[in-house]
This record gives structure tokens, sequence and C-alpha cells, in this order.
């Protein structure tokens, strides 16, 4: 798995320095000044809880030892009010055990003194980079997107398009894999636009059975067929006035989409078994994780309903582009997950959220907050491990091995179970391989076997 370009760290990020030596405090704030972050100093961890209420930091450096409250102490109030904000402390004292003790109760690094700028510098980097930071919503209008978790560069230019195109009625395609947020987007669009007082309706188009798709969708009246005891209104008609968003488009079956594509021309629906059609006013909103360009060209979805619901399209980034999000989501759902429980989870340890950081999410943010739950439901400390996470990524991502990889792993499996059935009798062995000797002890030597290691005391 190759290692991601890590996210960009905003030359704003903002630093609270907490010590009772007025020289190191001046010094630290010259350096990471110098580095282009934004500083404020305190001298104790009382001024540094003020400070805390009207700087908003995305780090907070602390000595260990202070005059009253101390650095651990300090931690600890801001674990409390502010759990996204990650601690590094500092001390001339600091001890092996009191590093791992402090790191399992939730601090982010310990820093022992005197130490390098370089070595500073890297690990404020990797604090706020590996930390989920919190929203600036003073800058935008967040109402109507409210439910989108992101910081990434990418979403924000997608939002600002999406905001653009709500203004207006044409029909939208939401292009991407699934697990990414696609009926979060729709939804999104339809509270951003003039239809938002109305109602917004999802259906999974792959969900429902054709059979049943037509009468979900257009309604039917009674006695239409076998067990249409009464009317029925159809999502269209439910919708007037507001935003049908058709998920997974590209699972419908052919035969439906001409219909479809009639209801979008006429503007109007026909219950099943009714002889009078219906005038509709609903905006439409799809989408799909298939490329439906090609689906033309394999005759699986129609040319002309496909310029018909593709009249803007919007494409929505898998998470493996905007992982500067994962901290980020990943807090987000370990706070839903604990608010369910009654287990006392802070936070990821840093080799916990590098290594989410670092994964390939081909299940995208449907994935992550499945590892997320499974972390919590069997973390047993306050701080989830590296192990917790990257156990939850092998049960539930399948890398299939190369092929080098794959006849590695026969050969040596192979080689191990003839020298187990034999005891060690590379004679036998070889001759079961149809293999000679000397070819037989050079697959030995390439996969690291002794036969000596087979044989029978």
């Amino acid at each position: 798995m190759n290692n991601p370009t890590p996210p960009k760290m905003t030359i704003d990020s903002k630093v609270l320095i907490v010590d009772d030596d007025p020289s190191l405090l001046r010094l630290l704030g010259i350096r990471l000044s110098a580095a282009g972050y934004q500083v404020e100093s305190a001298k104790n961890a009382k001024i540094a809880l003020g400070r805390l209420e009207s700087f908003h930091p995305q780090l907070v450096i602390s000595d260990l030892k202070m005059e009253g409250m101390d650095g651990m102490a300090l931690f600890e109030q801001i674990r409390a009010k502010h759990p996204h904000i990650p601690v590094i402390i500092m001390t001339a004292h600091g001890t092996i055990p009191d590093a791992i003790n402090a790191t399992k109760q939730g601090v982010f690094s310990f820093l022992t003194k005197p130490f390098e700028s370089k070595e500073l510098l890297d690990i404020v980097q990797q604090a706020i980079r590996l930390q989920p930071a919190e929203l600036n919503h003073s800058q935008i209008d967040n109402q109507w997107r409210e439910q989108i978790i992101s910081r990434s560069t990418i979403m924000e230019s997608l939002l600002q398009q999406s905001k653009q195109v709500a203004k207006s009625d044409f029909s939208l395609l939401i292009q991407s894999q699934s697990g990414t947020g696609k009926e979060l987007l729709a939804r999104a669009i339809h509270l951003a636009s003039p239809r938002h007082q109305e109602k917004f309706t999802a259906i999974n188009c792959a969900a429902i059975p054709e059979q049943l798709l037509e009468s979900e969708l257009f309604g039917h009246s009674k006695g239409a067929f076998t067990g249409a005891e009464k009317n029925h209104t159809g999502l269209f008609q439910a919708t007037d006035g507001g935003t049908l968003f058709l998920d997974e488009i590209g699972d419908m079956p052919m035969s439906f989409q001409v219909k479809l594509l009639r209801v979008l021309q006429e503007r109007e629906v026909r219950p099943v078994g009714s002889t009078q059609s219906v005038k509709i006013d609903v905006r439409i909103i799809s989408a799909t994780h298939k490329n439906l360009q090609q689906a033309i060209i394999d005759k699986t979805f129609r040319e002309d309903l496909y310029y018909r619901l593709n009249v803007v399209e919007l494409e929505l980034p898998p998470l493996s582009e905007r992982r500067e999000d994962i901290p980020l989501l990943a807090q987000y759902f370990l706070s839903k997950s604990t608010e369910q429980t009654d287990i006392n989870i802070s936070g990821f340890s840093q080799e916990a959220m590098e290594a989410l950081i670092s994964a390939a999410w081909p299940g995208n943010i449907r994935q992550l907050q499945n590892v997320v739950e499974q972390t919590v439901a069997l973390s047993t400390e306050p701080i989830i491990s590296e192990m917790l996470v990257k156990n939850a990524l092998r049960d539930k991502t399948t890398i299939l091995p190369s092929f080098v990889q794959a006849r590695d792993k026969f050969e040596r499996d192979y080689l191990a179970k003839l020298l187990r059935i034999t005891a060690g009798n590379v004679s036998q062995a070889a001759k079961i391989a149809q293999r000679n000797r000397t070819e037989f002890y050079k697959l030995l030597n390439r996969h690291h076997l002794t036969a000596e290691a087979f044989r029978e005391d």
C-alpha cells in the first residue's frame, strides 16, 4: 500500500505554549512564529485555560512541571472541554514510564528538554495534521451543508459548485464510488435550493425489484394488480414541489428507463392501472458509481435518458483523495459511537491515526465508519491503539496479492508441506515434487526453509 502525500499544514495554524520559564516561552514563540504559526503563550495553566476560550488553538504545548496546576492536570482539563485539541508535554525530568503513561492517557507526544528545533517543528506539524480541527463556520453559511464533514480543498471546491447549481432547477448527476456520501451531498443541494422548504425523497434504484419500481415511483390505482387493495401515491407525486434523489441510477433496468424518460420529458406520471396522468413538479438528482458512458456503449443504459439526467455532473471524490478529512471524520464517528455506549474513549493514538490516514479505503466513508465502530467496541483503553485499527482494516479490506506474492506463498507452503510429510527427507521430498535434489535445495534456500527443522528427534 502506498503511503499518501500528507495534507498540507495551514500556515495560520494556532499554537498555545504553556511554561513558567519566560525565556523558554520566548524562544519557542520565535521558533514557531518563524515557521508560520500563530502563537500565544501563557506562564501557567490557569492563564492557558483562559486563553483557550478566545484563541482557539489547533495545538497546545505545555511544560509538565509548573507551579499550581501541572501539565498533566492541564491536559485533563483540555481533554474534558476540547477533546479535539492535541497536547504535547515538555519536561526536563522525562522518563520512559512518564512518556508511556502520558500517551496512554491521550497526550499526543512527549518532548524531553533540551530538544532541537527540527524535532519540535516536525512533531508540531504532525500533531496538527493528524488531529481533527474545528471547522471555521464563521466564513460560510453552514446550514445547508452542516451534515457534510470536511476541511479538504477538493471538497470545498465541490461544495461551492454544488451551492451554485442548487440555485437552478437543472437535473444533476452525482458520479462517485460507493460509500462516499452521495445522498448527503444530494440532500445538501436540496437544502441550498429554492425547494428547501419542500420534501426531499431518496430511493435506491438497485434495491427495489423491477416489478415494484414503477409502482414505487409512479404509484398505482386500486385493483391495478393482485394485492393493490387501495390507491397508492408514488414518490414523484409525494415529492411534488421538492427534490427526488434517484440513487444507483445505473442499475435501473432498461425496460424501466424508457418509462422514466417519458416522465422527465412530459413532466407527468401515470400511476399503474390508471388512465389519467398527473402533472408533477420535481427536481431530479441522480447518482451512480457506474461509468454511464461505458454503459451506453454496452447498451445497458439509454443515451437519451443519460442526457436528461446529466445536465450538470458533479464528481464526489473518494476518501483516498481527501485524506485530510480522515481525522475529522474518525473523531466524528468516534463521538457518535461513544454516545450510544458507556465506553469512555477520547481519541486515537498517534500510530492509530497514521494507520487510518494511510489505509486504502476501497469502501470509502462507509468503511471508515465501520472500522471506527469496531475499534470502539473492542477497545479497553481510553485511547484506541494502532493494533485495533489495523485488525479492523484487515478484517474489512481484502487486498489481492500480486502474482509474485501469490506464487511465493504457494511455493513456501508446498515445500513446507512436503518436508512435513517426509520428516525432512530431502531426497524423498524432491522425488514427490519431481525435481532433482540440487534444484530442490535451491527452492528451500529461496524460501529460507531447512530440512533439519522438519526432522523428528
